[in-house]
């Protein structure tokens, strides 16, 4: 998949805030993501991200 800042994954397993959609921030080696319930901010391996991800909404 082609990850893009702005787009917004939706994840297997969910955030404790019920969520389960996140928005890139910052793509490389490790991911920054933003939970879209609560504001939470994460760094995560690529890898894991791949891994993980469900579904992938390009930015508009």
């Amino acid at each position: 998949m082609d990850y893009q800042v702005g787009d917004i994954v939706t994840l297997k397993k969910q955030h404790p805030c019920g969520s389960k959609q996140w928005e890139i921030l910052r793509v490389g080696a490790d991911f920054r993501l933003k939970c879209a319930g609560c504001g939470h901010q994460i760094m995560i391996a690529r890898k894991l991200v791949e891994k993980n991800t469900k579904d992938l909404q390009k930015k508009s």
